[in-house]
C-alpha cells in the first residue's frame, strides 16, 4: 500500500512459524533456499514490498534525471561550474546511507520520504557525470556544421548536442537505476525498504532461507527487468546510433 510503513519491529508473518521451528533447529530439509508453499502464504507481502521497492526506484531515478540533465547542461555551458558540480555530487554519494538517514529523519520524519532523498542523492553522481560525458563528446565536426549554420550557444546545445549525448545519459539512467535497486533494500532501517523488509525478516526470524532468497532474486529481477527496459528507450529513441552501427 503506497505510503504505508512497516515497522521493523512487527516483521512476523503469520503462517511461517514452522519454518522458522525447523531453521532454528538447523534442518536444511525444512529451511530450504526455494519454497513455492512460501510464496504462495505470503504473497501479499511479497507483493506489496516489490510494489514498493519498483516505485521508489522509479521516483527517484526521475527526481534524479530532473536535477542531473540541468545540473550537466549548466556544467557543459560553464566549465567554471563543473568541478564544484561533480565534486559536490561526489561528496554526498560518499556519505553513508545510516548517517544520511540520521540527519534526515529528525526533519522527515521516518518512511518513504528520507528513503528518496537518499536515493536521489546517490543516483546524482553518475547521471551529471554521463551527462557531461555524454555532452563533451559531441564531434566536433558538427558543432562547426551548426555554428556555421547560425545556432547560438543555448540552441546548439539544445538541438544538437543534447540529442547526440542521449546514449550516454540512458547508459548513465540505466546503471543509476539498477544501483538504486539495490540501495532500496537499505530504506529497512527506517521502515521502508521494499524487498530489503523480506530480507531484514527472514534474518530476524532465524534465517528462513526462502524469505531470504525470495526477496533476493525479486531484486535482481526487477533491475534486470528495469534495465531492459530502459536499453530498448534507448534503442527507440536514438535509430541513428544503431543505423551507425550496422553500416
Amino acid at each position: 500500500m503506497p505510503g504505508s510503513v512497516w515497522p521493523v519491529t512487527s516483521l512476523e508473518t503469520p503462517g511461517t512459524t514452522a519454518a522458522h521451528v525447523a531453521a532454528a533447529a538447523g534442518d536444511p530439509a525444512a529451511n530450504p533456499w526455494l519454497s513455492w508453499d512460501y510464496v504462495q502464504r505470503n504473497w501479499g507481502d511479497i507483493s506489496r514490498a516489490l510494489e514498493q521497492h519498483a516505485s521508489l526506484t522509479v521516483q527517484a531515478v526521475l527526481i534524479a534525471c530532473a536535477i542531473a540533465v540541468p545540473l550537466g547542461m549548466l556544467a557543459h555551458l560553464r566549465p567554471r561550474l563543473a568541478a564544484p558540480i561533480v565534486g559536490t555530487s561526489s561528496v554526498l554519494y560518499t556519505i553513508p546511507s545510516l548517517a544520511l538517514f540520521t540527519v534526515l529523519v529528525p526533519w522527515t520524519g521516518i518512511g518513504r520520504t528520507p528513503v528518496l532523498i537518499g536515493l536521489v542523492v546517490y543516483a546524482l553522481l553518475v547521471l551529471v557525470r554521463n551527462v557531461l560525458v555524454g555532452l563533451g563528446g559531441v564531434d566536433e565536426s558538427v558543432r562547426d556544421a551548426a555554428r556555421g549554420l547560425g545556432y547560438g550557444r543555448l540552441r546548439l546545445l539544445l538541438t544538437v548536442e543534447l540529442p547526440n549525448a542521449v546514449p550516454a545519459i540512458v547508459a548513465g539512467v540505466r546503471l543509476a537505476t539498477v544501483t538504486t535497486v539495490a540501495l532500496v533494500t537499505v530504506g529497512v532501517v527506517v521502515g521502508y525498504g521494499g524487498l530489503g523488509q523480506l530480507m531484514f525478516r527472514g534474518f530476524r526470524n532465524n534465517k528462513y532461507h526462502a524469505e531470504i532468497m525470495t526477496a533476493t532474486l525479486l531484486c535482481l529481477a526487477l533491475a534486470l527487468v528495469l534495465d531492459l527496459l530502459l536499453w530498448l528507450v534507448g534503442r527507440a529513441v536514438t535509430p541513428w546510433a544503431r543505423r551507425g552501427r550496422e553500416a
